[in-house]
């Protein structure tokens, strides 16, 4: 058996058994852990894999002390346990260019969640325009993945200083009746299929059913840099297009961040 649990018995009923059933075949050596508390999921197995320990897992973190988002942001767990849905997933992944590796990923939890989820450039999923999950995607030596996922489920009066610009949504605001280990079982199995065929295939497959929900095609935005334009959707390898008043922009720094113009 492969489950894991280090400090006994979570007050969550999480599936961990059901979903190592169902991974087990895809990635051998695969385990299940839970931690009733941890640093950062993310963190912690960008440790295991430094210390040689680059299995598949799939560690679901209740509480996190020191999570982390995009650019460096602080991601704060809720008050209580199932507040969020917050897990990494780690796995050797043996493919040269990873571009588009986020936006493949937050396809995939969008169309495991609901047809009207949309996708904001490059890692977050938004619900009626305001942000119910990202994702943080981190690597070693371009041969061990590690992918965050941090999901609103219920309403929280304070998200901390990192959501400030974007107001949250949450997972019950699309099904009153999920709580994290539930809408974990519709994401895991699904996202390794993805990860699992973009080592073979890349992103451009999936460009088309991607764009069908980006959140900003058409739509007026600035860029943390400064640059303003129309957003124009992103290309066969994920880089965000934008007219602007010189031409076509192709953005694939991870370090630039996107947000409509107000009106």
């Amino acid at each position: 058996m492969s489950l894991k649990n280090k400090a006994g018995s979570p007050p969550l009923r999480w599936p961990a058994e059901a979903v190592w059933e169902e991974v087990a075949p895809l990635l051998p050596g695969f385990t299940v852990e839970v931690l009733p508390q941890v640093d950062s999921s993310n963190s912690e197995l960008m440790r295991r894999a430094r210390d040689g320990q680059r299995e598949p897992v799939l560690l679901v973190a209740e509480q996190q002390t020191a999570g982390r988002g995009r650019l460096g942001r602080a991601w704060n767990s809720g008050v209580q346990p199932g507040d969020l849905l917050m897990f990494s997933l780690g796995l050797p992944l043996e493919r040269k260019d990873w571009s588009g590796l986020s936006l493949a990923v937050g396809l995939s939890l969008a169309e495991s969640l609901h047809p009207e989820v949309r996708l904001k450039w490059p890692n977050d999923l938004w619900w009626q325009d305001r942000k119910l999950a990202g994702v943080l995607i981190e690597a070693l030596d371009l041969r061990y993945a590690v992918i965050g996922v941090g999901l609103n489920i219920s309403e929280r009066v304070s998200q901390g200083a990192s959501d400030m610009r974007t107001p949250p949504a949450w997972a019950r605001e699309i099904n009153p009746g999920w709580d994290a280990p539930a809408v974990l079982s519709r994401l895991a199995l699904p996202l390794v299929r993805t990860v699992l065929r973009f080592q073979e295939q890349g992103f451009a497959p999936v460009r088309a059913s991607w764009l069908a929900r980006d959140a900003f095609t058409g739509r007026a935005v600035r860029l943390s840099d400064g640059t303003e334009g129309m957003a124009q959707g992103v290309d066969e390898r994920g880089a965000l297009l934008v007219h602007t008043s010189t031409g076509l922009k192709t953005i694939d720094s991870a370090e630039v961040s996107v947000r409509p113009m107000p009106g």
